[in-house]
């Protein structure tokens, strides 16, 4: 015999039969609430909130190959609005491009707004983090005609695009892992090494730690269609990983592009404008400070296909 019937018969044995049917109105509703209540166990909270399921949200087309999606991350922030913006692109329409300030005669850094409006860029994101001298990346970075950066570091994961032949794919997330890069290097124009954050297994391949910040990252989907992410709510990059491997995205792989204030996140079409900007790691200022976007001195650009 289960709790609930038990519970049922020791509450009914203190029910006089004899009672006027007024009060036995009463008695009966409250036996059967006691019933079903222990009938149905309580839910139980998810101890990895950013494992819970997530409904697949409403993708906002921007323009035929441009879409925009906002999740309410299930495992919130402790400050800002805990959503994570991403920007899906699909290259039968649109193709990358990278800009360095280093590649220009005055050497300037802008934010991505700046660097968007002034080379007519659909998009424009971090390209990675860079060095003390605000021009080279961390890592591997090289366009046509232009060198950045020739250092290959230990990175896991180098982005190429503008490929040699219509032949190959126009974009590559490499994995050093799983892909021979000795062979890719020289089919593509345009290579940018950086952080890998989900491996070519689809694995979480950065290590927990307390320290939070801003993030902006790049990754393709299992459709080859390019995602820029961008979250201003501060999070471990650890567990920034598993929401994201939690949501509806499809990710296939995906890197770390910048963190802090100056992870940036802007696009536009004929009617709209949205620019998304970065804030401090936490306990090193106010998140809300951030209103205008920081100066970058390289960035992946989107623009139209001819």
């Amino acid at each position: 015999m289960d709790n609930s019937l038990n519970t049922f018969l020791f509450y009914a044995n203190f029910m006089p039969m004899s009672q006027p049917d007024s009060n036995r109105l009463i008695y009966i509703p409250l036996l059967t609430f006691v019933l079903l209540f222990f009938s149905f166990p309580p839910a139980v909270k998810s101890e990895n909130p950013s494992l819970s399921s997530s409904p697949s949200p409403a993708w906002q087309e921007l323009e035929p190959g441009l879409e925009l999606a906002e999740f309410a991350a299930p495992q919130k922030s402790e400050s800002g609005d805990s959503i994570i913006r991403v920007l899906r692109i699909d290259l039968k329409f649109f193709q990358l491009r990278l800009l360095n300030a280093s590649a220009s005669p005055e050497k300037k850094s802008r934010s991505a707004r700046e660097w968007a409006e002034r080379y007519r860029l659909v998009a424009a994101i971090n390209a990675s983090m860079y060095q003390e001298d605000f021009l080279r990346s961390v890592s591997l970075m090289k366009t046509r005609g232009h060198v950045n950066n020739s250092y290959f570091s230990k990175d896991k994961t180098i982005l190429v695009f503008d490929p040699e032949t219509d032949a190959l794919p126009p974009v590559k997330l490499i994995d050093l892992d799983c892909d021979d890069f000795s062979f890719w290097r020289n089919q593509y124009q345009t290579l940018v090494q950086s952080i890998r954050m989900i491996s070519c297994s689809g694995q979480n391949v950065w290590k927990e730690s307390p320290r939070k910040w801003s993030t902006t990252a790049v990754g393709l989907d299992r459709k080859s269609r390019v995602l820029f992410i961008h979250v201003r709510s501060p999070y471990s990059t650890h567990d920034l990983i598993n929401i994201l491997l939690g949501l509806s995205l499809e990710i296939d792989r995906m890197m770390y592009t910048e963190g802090g204030p100056e992870a940036q996140l802007y696009f536009q079409t004929k009617n709209k404008v949205f620019e998304f900007l970065g804030s401090y790691e936490t306990g090193l200022g106010n998140v809300e400070n951030i209103s205008k976007g920081w100066p970058l001195p390289n960035v992946i650009g989107v623009v139209r296909k001819k």
